[in-house]
């Protein structure tokens, strides 16, 4: 059985302890806040050992998981000491995304997994459901073509954070999926704006992306919407059909170019999924698998750099009005 311990006591990190929790080959052993209180309340609800040092957890206890589900500014600058502490000791890790805001610590993260030769991904999970596997299935067996396009949107409301927060903390999911179906992406080019009454947001983004493989694809992203209506929405088009996700989890269409029937899977019925927290348990279930198995991880942190490499250059784009490479590691 493997030993787990979640670093980060917040909504995120008691949503990965009840997964471990409810997996029959983990442990949940320790657990870690800077502030003491908040790591020993998070021990008496899910088990383990309370730290509030992540040195001093893995010095006193024996761990073969590490869960990062810390946050930080942008969602991502906390996640980069823990993370590196723990590739050091040789544990396997998970990390939140975005794998950091800072894209030299992103990269040094990525590096260091490598160096140790220990596995290292992030909870991209929203390539993680049910609709999303049938639709790689049709891709895999050739039924779907070449990849033509992809259509992205992810759409909720937020506040008014940094300028960069919304395209860094929430789009390496949008991002994520356009690379599960389309492959790594050559160069980008982004617009943004923001709504009235924000004073610091980019809050709306419009970003253009060519994948390597010769396809084309387009991002909308925006925290100006509602939360009450659903919330992304991905169409590929292959040279075979077009697939549409709706709402990441609720429901997958299928038109084939040479037929007039449209196969339609819906949340529930057949692609059971009852809610989006479900997709927690089926990105760390396969993390657990995959580091028992010691095959290559799905959404590794080489997934979770690229993302935000792509969003590095949307980011150039915008500020210098340009095309964009995307920088490879």
């Amino acid at each position: 059985m493997l030993k787990v311990a979640v670093v980060g006591t917040g909504n995120i990190g008691k949503l990965h302890a009840q997964c471990y929790r409810d997996n029959a080959s983990t442990q949940l052993v320790a657990v870690c806040d800077v502030l003491p209180q908040k790591a020993q309340s998070f021990a008496d609800e899910f088990g383990g050992r309370a730290f509030s040092s992540v040195a001093e957890m893995l010095a006193n206890e024996a761990i073969d998981i590490v869960s990062v589900s810390t946050g930080g500014i942008e969602n991502g600058s906390h996640h980069f000491e823990p993370t590196i502490q723990a590739l050091e000791a040789g544990k396997a890790v998970l990390c939140e995304k975005p794998i950091s805001n800072n894209i030299l610590e992103a990269r040094q993260m990525v590096a260091k997994a490598k160096e140790k030769n220990v596995p290292f991904g992030i909870n991209l999970n929203h390539r993680f459901t049910p609709a999303a596997s049938r639709l790689k299935e049709l891709q895999n067996s050739g039924e779907f073509g070449e990849v033509l396009f992809i259509n992205m949107a992810l759409w909720f409301l937020g506040g008014d954070p940094p300028p960069y927060q919304h395209i860094r903390a929430l789009h390496p999911h949008s991002i994520d999926v356009m690379r599960f179906f389309g492959g790594d992406v050559q160069r980008v080019h982004c617009f943004m704006t923001r709504a009235e009454g924000k004073a610091q947001s980019w809050s709306t983004l419009s970003l253009n992306v060519q994948f390597e493989n010769g396809a084309v694809g387009h991002l909308t992203g925006s925290q100006d919407m509602s939360w009450n209506h659903p919330i992304e929405r991905c169409e590929v088009g292959g040279s075979k059909g077009r697939a549409i996700i709706d709402n990441v989890f609720q429901k997958l269409e299928w038109m084939p170019r040479d037929s007039r029937e449209k196969m339609v899977l819906e949340n529930g019925i057949f692609l059971c999924m009852n809610e989006f927290n479900d997709t927690f348990p089926n990105r760390i279930n396969r993390f657990v698998e995959q580091v028992i198995s010691g095959e290559k991880l799905d959404a590794s942190g080489e997934d979770g750099l690229a993302a935000q490499e792509i969003i590095e250059a949307a980011i150039r784009s915008h500020e210098n009005g340009t095309v964009e490479e995307v920088i490879k590691n």
